[in-house]
């Protein structure tokens, strides 16, 4: 098949994406998304004749994790506080947009332009602050506002159908938290959140006690649950808390692990039986002075208390 037939059958109307014309980035201060128009190309080339052989095999369902994965990646970014690899993983999210707009083109269904025209009206529509003559002075107010307008969008929807429970738990659990609050259906501040903690709590120890598995699973969601709600209102963020403090552990067990090479050979090794629990506990206590947590990087160590394990 010829490159001018390749490019009647890829996309009526989208000219062939030429990889070897110019693509000038304008500088930073007009940057204004034009340069979209390449990557929606260079998409179509691939899914279209001729195009990549796995690229065209792709499904919405195959590229599903993808989604996820370069999202997290954003994050990892982000957390980071790399901007050269933030702007890589952007353009690796944006990929997984524009790649499933060009599979629902191939299907009919809808294009990049329809989802970009949709997500430009709803914010026009949800900030009638800016755009409109509404008054929000706070942050509180335009979130009330918003959620009052996508009520009236979505007349006739459950409240909480708009959480997605594909997210994580943590995420989902506050989010939820966030949603229902709105509504006015929460503790009025952090004290009858923190009570519900100890009242889950209880109610674990009582399961446990009773070795009844079911009701401990039960429980132990109920307890997690509150203790995301009291999170919420500590103005912590739940999922972010608890990465950081599991960054901190790999980092501190990595401590230990050295340790362990360094005065037994290493874990598992010349046949040996665990090591008892207090040297591992000697090494911990090591790591705790030397890995530093980063969210209290410039206190002095000896003014904290006792740092769970």
């Amino acid at each position: 098949m010829s490159e001018n037939a390749q490019a009647s059958t890829e996309a009526p109307g989208l000219p062939r994406f030429d990889e070897h014309a110019p693509r000038p980035v304008p500088p930073l201060e007009l940057q204004d998304g034009s340069t979209l128009r390449w990557l929606v190309g260079v998409t179509s080339r691939l899914l279209g004749p001729g195009g990549c052989p796995w690229d065209r095999e792709q499904t919405f369902e195959s590229v599903r994790k993808f989604v996820l994965e370069e999202a997290c990646e954003v994050i990892d970014a982000i957390d980071a506080g790399d901007r050269k690899a933030l702007r890589e993983e952007l353009g690796d999210l944006m990929l997984q947009v524009v790649f499933l707009a060009e599979l629902a083109r191939k299907e009919k269904s809808f294009g990049i332009d329809e989802v970009v025209a949709g997500v430009v009206e709803k914010l026009i529509t949800r900030h009638p602050h800016v755009f409109g003559d509404l008054d929000a002075e706070t942050a509180d107010e335009v979130l009330r506002n918003w959620e009052a307008l996508k009520a009236k969008e979505k007349q006739g929807r459950p409240l909480l159908s708009g959480v997605p429970r594909s997210l994580p738990a943590l995420v989902r659990a506050q989010n939820i938290g966030e949603k229902v609050k709105r509504v006015g259906f929460d503790w009025a501040d952090a004290r009858g959140s923190r009570a519900k903690v100890g009242e889950e709590l209880a109610e674990l120890d009582r399961a446990i006690e009773a070795g009844d598995q079911a009701a401990i699973e039960e429980e132990m969601g109920d307890v997690l649950f509150a203790l995301v709600n009291l999170s919420r209102h500590l103005k912590v963020d739940a999922e972010g808390a608890l990465r950081r403090t599991i960054d901190k552990f790999t980092a501190r067990f990595a401590h230990v692990e050295a340790r362990v090479k360094e005065e037994h050979g290493g874990f598992g090794t010349n046949d040996q039986e665990k090591l008892p629990l207090e040297v591992l506990d000697r090494y911990w206590e090591e790591a705790k002075t030397v890995v530093k947590d980063p969210r209290r990087a410039d206190e002095d160590p000896s003014a904290r208390g006792p740092v769970a394990r």
